[in-house]
């Protein structure tokens, strides 16, 4: 048996990045975890958790929007960011979104919901925006083979919601075609109300 708190923020957002990056900082180091898979739309969060990490042995994955989601072409990580992000020995992943990637353009094309979308959803809605995007970039590092996938190496992955930081989760990572072998382990930070702050 384990007993562990779970800090809950009163309301989701930016607000709480820094609470959230030294929260899993904090629990990397309990568990012994060397993995931590951070999203980061802009590089600026990416920038903070590689800034919280360094030196404690823990490999920094910054996992951005893909090229093109918000307007053909445009890339959203910013190049300070990402030079920075380099110097600390970050990886930066800028790919497909597990939870949406051509699904989310049939439907808009043709309407209705796909399944995946529906699992994104489910998980934006019951639990939070920041637990989808956890498990979304959980895939996404693990699809581009900078997490180990093996049935037993945990990784902290953090998100939020719209921007900045507001969730931490333990998980064990699986690949999109082995998407129900993933197991969130533990919440570390989530915020209570998770409507838009």
């Amino acid at each position: 048996m384990m007993k562990r708190d779970i800090i809950y923020f009163p309301k989701a957002g930016a607000q709480n990045t820094d609470d959230t990056i030294k929260l899993a900082l904090d629990r990397a180091n309990e568990l012994k975890i060397k993995y931590v898979v951070v999203a980061s739309s802009s590089g600026e969060t990416g920038v903070k958790a590689a800034r919280a990490f360094k030196g404690t042995g823990v490999k920094v994955v910054v996992v951005g929007h893909h090229v093109g989601f918000s307007k053909p072409g445009v890339r959203e990580l910013e190049e300070p960011f990402i030079k920075e992000l380099k110097e600390l020995g970050a990886v930066v992943i800028e790919q497909t979104h597990a939870l949406s990637g051509v699904e989310r353009s049939i439907s808009r094309r043709l309407g209705g919901a796909s399944r995946v979308e529906s699992i994104a959803e489910a998980l934006r809605t019951l639990i939070s925006v920041g637990a989808k995007v956890c498990v979304e970039i959980s895939i996404m590092a693990a699809d581009g083979g900078q997490v180990p996938v093996d049935g037993k190496t945990e990784i902290i992955a953090i998100g939020g919601t719209w921007n900045g930081a507001d969730t931490a989760c333990v998980i064990l990572p699986a690949h999109a075609n082995n998407f129900f072998d993933m197991q969130v382990r533990e919440f570390i930070a989530i915020p209570r109300d998770k409507a838009r702050a």
